[in-house]
């Protein structure tokens, strides 16, 4: 006899049909599981044979075999316990065969039989919704299962409460959905002194979605800037959260199955190596690029990170998504972020400060600002000096506009590009490219005029000339202005910035 029951297996964001099939069979006692396991699904042989002595069964004395289908996708993740353990039992004849037939079952086992959370739950139950079966998880984490509709959720503590539901014996209550977490907001504006430039940048940032550099002394407020960004962007949308939560889920952060609808905000090391920007690793993990996926990627020190990191964004910047290429798998992960980077002018900081600056400017300026590569640069739309704060700033009262207001603007803003790009695959301005660009994004004749001559003048790349209409067309929906204009394409050239050179 053959027991037959259905898992899966996470391949990025998407979760693949995996039939766990077990035959015992006459022969030599012996309990193999085949079908390119990895070492944690290997070792789930001793955790299912503890398992199972907790509870009182001793495996029969002859030959089990596991095998794993489709043999030739690689299989990892402690996930595979659970459903080898069920396809065991039921081979075995302790749980109905055809019961089982009618879930999908994910959960790592503990030696005494209780269910241990797993990484992925809210993609197998997704996966299940679309199978039209229902889910058996751990307790722990079937609140997150429940996020996806219409899921029969069977969310057991252990393996004996689980056969006790399934024979009818006992009940398992049905598990909440789990809530979502309250807005996590920064600073607000209120508390940067000074510096408006900066704060009229980050709105613009804000409402279209645009990567900023920020560039300025140490102790000007870039760092206070950037974290004040996410009390001024709108909320995710239902099924941005859900997108952002599948990503959490797969890395293994989404404690309690609770989904927050704040965008994220992820702030790594300059120290970060690739594998943690970018993804990667034994499993292939997502990395910070994608798990700031609809939110705000904050690179500190920018020139202080490796330039083959800083290099590994470039693609993804462009086209939203990030491909972890190894040689038994690629690996896909989102990765529609906005990047916001700060950076000193030079190594000592203060470049152009005669009481504080060193004696090899400029040469140094543009050997510090050379570890940024220009297509990194080029990628990004909005570069803005944050001068040094003086003392007279610090001293003034607070602002009377803080993030309150201007986040009110920003979401104004965010629903004109919602409205106009309706039907389509762009969400913000940010996005807006070919087709979009020219239908949405052109500027009136003077406009027009104004950036052809500073496109010659400056050099502007492709890419350059076609940030600045993007920059241009948030500028004039900040100012609810249905075409672009002169004044919209000139604020929005004042934030492109040439290079220092020696």
């Amino acid at each position: 006899m053959v027991a037959l029951v259905s898992t899966v297996a996470y391949l990025g964001l998407e979760a693949r049909s995996v039939e766990v099939q077990c035959q015992i069979a006459a022969g030599l006692p012996a309990f193999q599981v085949v079908g390119l396991p990895d070492k944690a699904v290997g070792e789930s042989r001793q955790r299912v044979n503890a398992a199972l002595s907790s509870m009182g069964l001793a495996l029969p004395p002859k030959r089990i075999t596991i095998n794993l289908s489709p043999a030739d996708l690689p299989k990892e993740g402690s996930h595979y316990d659970l459903p080898i353990a069920l396809a065991l039992l039921a081979a075995m004849g302790v749980a109905d065969a055809e019961q089982l037939g009618d879930f999908v079952a994910v959960g790592e086992l503990a030696l005494d039989g209780r269910l241990i959370p797993s990484p992925g739950v809210l993609l197998a139950a997704l996966h299940a919704s679309a199978s039209e079966k229902g889910l058996i998880c751990p307790a722990g984490q079937g609140s997150e299962a429940r996020w996806a509709s219409g899921v029969p959720v069977l969310a057991a503590p252990n393996l004996v409460s689980l056969l006790n539901h399934l024979k009818g014996t006992q009940v398992l209550p049905t598990p909440e959905l789990g809530r979502a977490d309250p807005p996590v907001l920064g600073p607000d504006l209120r508390q940067v002194k000074g510096q408006e430039i900066a704060k009229r940048a980050l709105e613009i940032a804000a409402a279209g979605s645009h990567n900023l550099l920020m560039i300025g002394p140490p102790g000007a407020g870039k760092s206070l800037l950037a974290s004040c960004l996410p009390g001024i962007l709108p909320e995710l949308t239902p099924e941005e959260a859900l997108e952002t939560s599948m990503v959490a889920s797969v890395a293994g952060t989404l404690e309690g199955g609770r989904i927050s609808r704040a965008r994220p905000y992820r702030a790594p090391h300059h120290s970060a190596s690739m594998a943690a920007l970018t993804g990667g690793g034994l499993k292939v993990k997502p990395g910070e690029v994608s798990m700031a996926h609809f939110g705000v990627l904050f690179l500190d020190e920018l020139p202080e990170f490796q330039r083959a990191v800083l290099d590994s964004l470039r693609q993804p910047l462009e086209t939203g998504e990030v491909t972890v290429a190894r040689a038994n798998a690629h690996v896909t992960y989102p990765a529609r972020v906005q990047l916001i980077a700060a950076m000193n002018p030079c190594r000592c900081g203060h470049l152009g400060d005669p009481a504080l600056g060193c004696s090899r400017a400029p040469r140094c300026a543009a050997d510090y600002q050379s570890k940024v590569s220009g297509p990194l640069l080029d990628r990004i739309d909005l570069h803005v000096e944050v001068e040094a704060v003086s003392a007279a700033d610090l001293a003034l009262p607070p602002a009377s506009e803080g993030s309150e207001q201007v986040a009110e603007r920003v979401r104004l803003a965010r629903a004109i590009q919602s409205e106009r790009l309706k039907g389509t695959s762009a969400r913000t301005n940010a996005e807006l490219q070919g087709d979009l660009l020219d239908a949405h994004a052109s500027p009136d004749e003077q406009g027009r005029k104004l950036l052809l001559q500073a496109a010659e003048a400056v050099r502007l790349s492709a890419r350059g000339y076609t940030r600045i209409l993007r920059v241009a067309r948030t500028i004039a929906d900040l100012a609810s202005a249905p075409i672009i204009g002169r004044a919209h394409i000139a604020e929005a050239l004042s934030y492109r910035r040439q290079p220092p050179r020696a």
